[in-house]
């Protein structure tokens, strides 16, 4: 049917009839002439009932502009805990769940109205709103966690075990200009690393060897919604790297970078990248930063080093690597520590690892963090190190002062820029917090990719507008820190060859509702291997889905300890283990367990017991006082009155 014809058959004009359509759930552009037949047929019938949603929907959208330009208006200041919920975050806000709600996927944040988001991510919403958010307590925690450091710095123990650590270098700039080239530039420079082969882990830092100096690097987020993780990046470092487009010049991102540097009061060297490009300009770029930053270059007359570079052709990486070790050198004595200390640093990168459970990288800024430490954070029980991984995915048994490390064994997730110490362990504590890392129910989804779970792509085609909505509503509720649903597009009618088109292009696959797709278009979903997916009931669809995401969901690891054994007696080698005899101290060994090694109350290693006996014959299980044999699997070799941790770690499927 002829849109004009259609136009006038809805009393309308073609202009009007072109610009409701989309806003009703029709996916026809401004230019269309001609509409397939049935689906004209159906915008005649649902014409009524879709402009009447629309006009309803337009007036809430009319009132919740006019109550934020209320709150604007108001100026208000509203005081928050450490982490909200959405809907109290409305509440308080004074305004409807659903602003909340857009305003945080403005920001790539996909969550529901019970979900909880963290202060920085408030405040980030509220100024978006004109409100002003002030957390409570929040200037005590940080006095807390800077306090930690403070005195850990001021009680460096001997005068003699004084040692200097390595600098730690952080790059920050605008998004796009170049900070992860430039660090992966610098990575390569170092041929010690190079030459010691092996992938390197991306852990959120690195380090290089310079002129027989170890430097190390941090990695910060581009995203201007992580402003308070820069901040935290700032504050561990020692120095910084200000990374400037000779193309693009200063912008937004760079401003708030210089001041975060400024506030941390760290020296800092400017680096004008992507001088390979044809539109490159370093003198207009020094000009921004004088005029903008109030930031004059050396060969200006100013104080300011900047250091021009390609990061993608790798040009002008050794000066710029040059330049910094002349600054650390001349801040040298700001940076002693004391390696005989228990260890004390700041969390920089934390997730939960399918194999491996919740880990965490941590910055060691003090002391020396070693296999079988107790680790406290925010004052409660964490988990003792079962393991320590160096960036470049390497085991290690201890980590010093500046190094980044990865830590295994944790009961629960910290938050980045959280404060850890090696400590005594409070027990009473480790249930509330080994449940922290699997109640955080917000995932965030972006464009960019920095999202770390699993995606689930859907294109959605529905026969109504009301259906569409509420299926892709009842979609996003289930999205979780692992595993989210991303709408890639959603539409009314039938499925279309470009919607295969569309699937292809974004890795999604395409669920119907109610709507057909022609053998024509079968046959080319079929030889582009896209899926297509036909549903009548809503229910059907999204139980679907939340199986699917249900199965990507790894199971929480959780360490149960059963027991410990002491070594009376070494025999031999049988096999790919070590035959060992011994008497039970505490609790019992089981067979297929895990084991630690204890040796003067230090974990040296680890192994599987592959065979238990007791009087010769094979049992599943000895008790405290009893003697019995083990074969053990082990990279240690186990001596006489070593100690012997037997534990299990369980699997628990989280439930949806």
């Amino acid at each position: 049917m002829n849109v004009t014809e259609l136009a006038r058959h809805l009393r309308v004009s073609p202009q009007e009839l072109r610009d409701i359509l989309p806003r009703i759930g029709f996916d026809i552009g401004q230019r269309a002439i001609k509409i397939d037949q049935r689906l004209a047929q159906r915008i005649i019938k649902e014409w009524p009932r879709l402009v009447r949603e629309l006009k309803n929907r337009e007036e809430r959208e009319r009132r919740q502009e006019e109550a934020v330009a209320a709150v604007r208006a108001e100026q208000r200041v509203v005081k928050i805990g450490s982490v909200v919920t959405i809907k109290d975050l409305a509440n308080s806000f004074g305004l409807p769940v659903n602003r909340i709600l857009a305003e945080l996927m403005k920001n790539g944040i996909f969550a529901s109205l019970n979900e909880k988001i963290d202060a920085d991510t408030a405040m980030i919403i509220g100024s978006e709103l004109g409100i002003e958010v002030v957390v409570e307590n929040a200037a005590d925690n940080k006095k807390d966690e800077v306090d930690l450091l403070e005195e850990s710095r001021r009680n460096q123990g001997d005068q003699a075990d004084l040692e200097v650590r390595p600098p730690v270098i952080v790059v920050m700039g605008h998004v796009d200009h170049g900070k992860t080239k430039l660090l992966d530039a610098i990575r390569t420079t170092d041929v010690v690393a190079t030459e010691a082969g092996g992938i390197t882990q991306h852990i959120g830092a690195y380090q290089i060897t310079r002129k027989g100096k170890v430097v190390t690097f941090i990695d910060t987020p581009g995203h201007e919604a992580f402003t308070a993780m820069r901040k935290r990046g700032a504050r561990v470092a020692d120095l910084a790297i200000l990374v400037v487009a000779a193309d693009d010049g200063v912008k937004p991102q760079t401003i708030e970078a210089y001041r975060i540097i400024e506030e941390a009061k760290i020296p800092f060297v400017v680096a004008i990248n992507k001088i390979d490009k044809p539109e490159a300009n370093i003198e207009k770029a020094k000009q921004e930063l004088a005029n903008q930053l109030n930031l004059l270059a050396e060969d200006w007359g100013g104080k300011v080093v900047i250091c021009p570079i390609s990061a993608k052709q790798r040009l002008g990486i050794e000066d710029l690597l040059d330049t910094i070790l002349l600054l650390a050198d001349l801040e040298e004595s700001s940076r002693l520590a004391n390696p005989k200390l228990e260890a004390i640093g700041t969390i920089i990168e934390s997730h939960v690892n399918k194999s491996e459970g919740p880990v965490a990288t941590v910055l060691v800024q003090n002391g020396t963090l070693k296999i079988g430490d107790t680790l406290i954070c925010n004052e409660q029980y964490y988990g003792r190190v079962r393991a320590l991984k160096n960036y470049r995915g390497q085991n290690i048994k201890q980590a010093g002062p500046s190094t980044p490390v990865k830590i295994i064994g944790l009961k629960a997730t910290p938050e980045i820029g959280d404060v850890v110490r090696v400590g005594q362990a409070d027990r009473s504590n480790k249930v509330k917090v080994a449940t922290k890392s699997y109640n955080q129910a917000i995932t965030r989804v972006h464009d960019n990719g920095s999202f770390g779970g699993q995606t689930i792509n859907l294109i959605v085609k529905s026969d109504v507008f009301g259906s569409g909505e509420a299926i892709e509503e009842s979609l996003l509720k289930l999205n979780n820190e692992e595993v989210a649903v991303r709408i890639i597009h959603r539409s009314l009618g039938n499925i279309t060859e470009g919607d295969i088109t569309r699937a292809e292009a974004n890795q999604a696959r395409i669920i119907g509702f109610n709507v057909k797709a022609s053998a024509q278009v079968e046959d080319l979903a079929r030889s582009k291997e896209v899926v297509i997916e036909q549903y009548e009931i809503i229910y059907d669809l999204i139980n679907k889905i939340k199986k699917e995401m249900q199965d990507l969901m790894q199971p929480e690891i959780r360490r149960v300890d059963l027991g410990r054994l002491k070594v009376l007696a070494i025999f031999h080698f049988e096999g790919d283990g070590q035959v060992v005899g011994g008497k039970v101290l505490d609790g019992s060994i089981k067979a297929d367990c895990q084991l630690e090694i204890v040796r003067n109350k230090e974990i040296i290693g680890q192994g599987k017991l592959l065979k238990l006996q007791s009087g010769r014959q094979d049992v599943s299980e000895i008790l405290v006082d009893q003697e019995g044999g083990l074969q053990v699997s082990s990279q240690t070799t186990i001596e006489v009155g070593d100690i012997l941790q037997a534990y299990r770690e369980d699997k628990l499927f989280k439930k949806m």
